[in-house]
C-alpha cells in the first residue's frame, strides 16, 4: 500500500504538586484541564477543527488521537500538535486554579508509566486491506515489534527484585502476547478488535499497542515509518524473516534489559537470535523491497538511511553517535552525566525524578524539550508546521472534511455530532454524512452540510 492512512493515539500522565507534595488528585487535575472543553461541548470527548480527537481516557489520562494522515510529515506535525494542545490545557488549568485559590504545579508527562507502576499507552494505527489476516500479520511482525524498542524505546529506570536497571522500553514489561482482542487483560502487542473506522468491506485497522510514547521526533519517525515500510514489503509478497520468538513475553523483556542489543531469545524454530540481528533481518527485507520497487514516497529513503544509521551505531557499540535520534540513548546519557556529577545511585529519588522529567511536556521544565531546544535532539517538524496542524487537518485525507465541518459548526454555534466516520448537523432530520473512505478529502454531501451551516438553514 503506497498510500496508507496512519495515526497515533497518545495518553498523558498527570500530576499536580506543591513543594514536591501532591496537591491535587488526578481526577481533580483532569477537571481543571477539561473544564473549558466540557463547558463548550458538554463532553470531555471532542473532535477538533484539526480533525483530531481530544478526550479523557480511563484513569484520568488526557488522550490525543491524531487526524488521519497519509504522509509522514503530516503525522509528525499532527502528533506534535497534540503536545502543543496539551501544553495549552495545562496553561488554562493553572489559570483556573489560581482563580480558585488553589496552589500547585500541573504536570503532563508524555510517557507510559506512573510512580505507582500503572501503564498507559501510545497506540499506532495503520490501514491495511480487509483481505489481511491480522493473526497472520501479527506472526509476521512479532519479531520486528519485540526488537523495535532498540531503535525507538523511551527508556526507563526500573527497580525490581534484582536491583535497579535501565531498560530500553517503558511498555515491554506489560506485554504478554503477540495478538489478541483484549487490551488490558492480556496486553497484546497488536489488538485485533475489528474497528476499521472505514468501509469494513475494504479495510482493516492494524492497531499496535506495544510502542512507547516518544519525546524525540526521530524516535516517533522510526517507530511509525519503519513499521509502515515493513508492512509495505510484506504486502508486496516479501517473506518475513524467521525471527519470531517462541515466547513473546520472555523475548520482549530480555531485549528490553540489554542496551547493547545483543540479548538473545529463542525463535519458534528453536534458534537463538539477538535483537540487533532481528532488526537487521527486517531491515534487509525492506531494503530489498525498496531496491526492487523503488522508493515511491519522498521520505522512504530518509527512513531507510536513519534506520541503518542507528543500527550501525549500535552494532559498533557507539550509541552516542545517534543519541540525538533515539530517546532511550539520549535519556541514558543525560542520567549518566547527572549520576556522575552528583554522585547519585541509580535508585536515588532524584534520579527517578529526572527520569520522569525527561517526559514533561512543559518547554521550560521538560528535559527532552530542553535538549531539543539546545539542538541535542533532532527536530523534523517546524514550529510553523505544528502551529498550522493545531488549527488545520491534513488536506489530503477524510480529516479535511471533519475539520472543515467542526470549524464551520463551531463558528456558527450549531449543534453537531461527530465521530471518525459520521458528521451530523443536529436538530435536522436526516442531515448526516457517513464518510467511510479515509482517503477522500472531498465529498458532495459534506459540502451540502457546510452550505447549510453557512446559510443558517437546516
Amino acid at each position: 500500500m503506497d498510500r496508507r492512512i496512519m495515526g497515533l493515539e497518545t495518553e498523558y500522565g498527570v500530576a499536580c504538586t506543591r513543594d514536591g507534595v501532591k496537591a491535587l488528585t488526578p481526577d481533580e487535575v483532569a477537571r481543571y484541564l477539561f473544564r473549558g472543553i466540557v463547558a463548550a461541548s458538554r463532553s470531555s470527548n471532542v473532535f477538533l477543527a484539526n480533525g483530531g480527537r481530544l478526550y479523557l481516557d480511563v484513569g484520568n489520562h488526557p488522550e490525543y488521537a491524531t487526524a488521519e494522515c497519509d504522509t509522514l510529515p503530516d503525522l509528525l506535525a499532527q502528533d506534535r500538535a497534540g503536545t502543543e494542545i496539551m501544553v495549552d490545557l495545562v496553561r488554562q488549568a493553572q489559570e483556573r486554579m489560581r482563580g480558585d485559590g488553589v496552589v500547585g504545579d500541573v504536570y503532563l508527562f508524555r510517557n507510559n508509566v506512573d510512580s505507582a507502576g500503572n501503564s498507559y499507552g501510545c497506540h499506532e494505527n495503520y490501514l491495511v486491506a480487509r483481505t489481511s489476516d491480522l493473526h497472520v500479520l501479527a506472526d509476521a511482525l512479532v519479531g520486528f515489534l519485540v526488537s523495535r524498542q532498540l531503535i525507538c524505546g523511551a527508556g526507563r529506570i526500573v527497580t525490581g527484585k534484582d536491583g535497579v536497571e535501565y531498560c530500553l522500553s517503558q511498555r515491554a514489561d506489560v506485554m504478554w502476547e503477540g495478538a489478541s482482542s483484549a487490551t488490558t487483560r492480556s496486553r497484546p502487542m497488536i489488538n485485533t478488535r475489528d474497528e476499521p473506522h472505514a468501509d469494513a468491506a475494504q479495510h482493516r485497522r492494524l492497531h499496535v499497542i506495544v510502542g512507547d510514547s516518544n519525546m524525540a521526533e526521530s524516535s516517533t519517525l522510526l517507530k511509525v515509518a519503519t513499521a509502515d515500510l515493513v508492512l509495505r514489503a510484506l504486502e508486496a509478497g516479501a517473506a518475513p524473516p524467521p525471527v519470531a520468538p517462541a515466547n513473546t513475553a520472555t523475548a520482549i523483556r530480555a531485549v528490553a534489559r540489554d542496551l547493547a542489543g545483543r540479548a538473545s531469545y529463542v525463535t519458534v524454530d528453536g534458534r537463538t537470535i539477538t535483537a540487533l540481528d532481528a532488526q537487521r533481518a527486517y531491515f534487509a527485507v525492506v531494503a530489498e523491497h525498496l531496491d526492487r520497487h523503488g522508493a515511491t514516497r519522498p521520505w522512504d529513503e530518509q527512513v531507510r538511511d536513519l534506520w541503518d544509521e542507528v543500527l550501525t551505531a549500535l552494532e559498533a557499540g557507539e550509541p552516542a553517535r545517534v543519541a540525538r535520534h533515539v530517546d532511550w540513548i539520549a535519556k541514558h546519557a543525560l542520567l549518566t552525566r547527572q549520576a556522575q556529577r552528583h554522585g547519585l545511585a541509580w535508585d536515588d529519588a532524584r534520579m527517578l525524578q529526572l527520569d520522569m522529567l525527561y517526559h514533561d511536556i512543559d518547554p521550560a521544565r521538560g528535559l527532552a524539550m530542553r535538549l531539543e531546544a539546545a539542538g541535542a535532539l533532532h527536530r523534523w517538524t517546524t514550529p510553523e508546521a505544528v502551529a498550522h496542524a493545531v488549527q488545520h487537518p491534513p488536506a489530503t485525507t477524510r480529516a479535511a472534511l471533519r475539520g472543515a465541518f467542526v470549524a464551520a459548526a463551531q463558528e456558527r454555534r450549531r449543534e453537531y455530532t461527530v465521530d471518525w466516520t459520521h458528521l451530523r448537523l443536529d436538530g435536522t432530520e436526516g442531515r448526516t454524512a457517513i464518510c467511510k473512505d479515509p482517503f477522500a478529502s472531498t465529498d458532495e454531501r459534506v459540502e451540502a452540510l457546510l452550505a447549510m451551516i453557512a446559510s443558517g438553514h437546516g
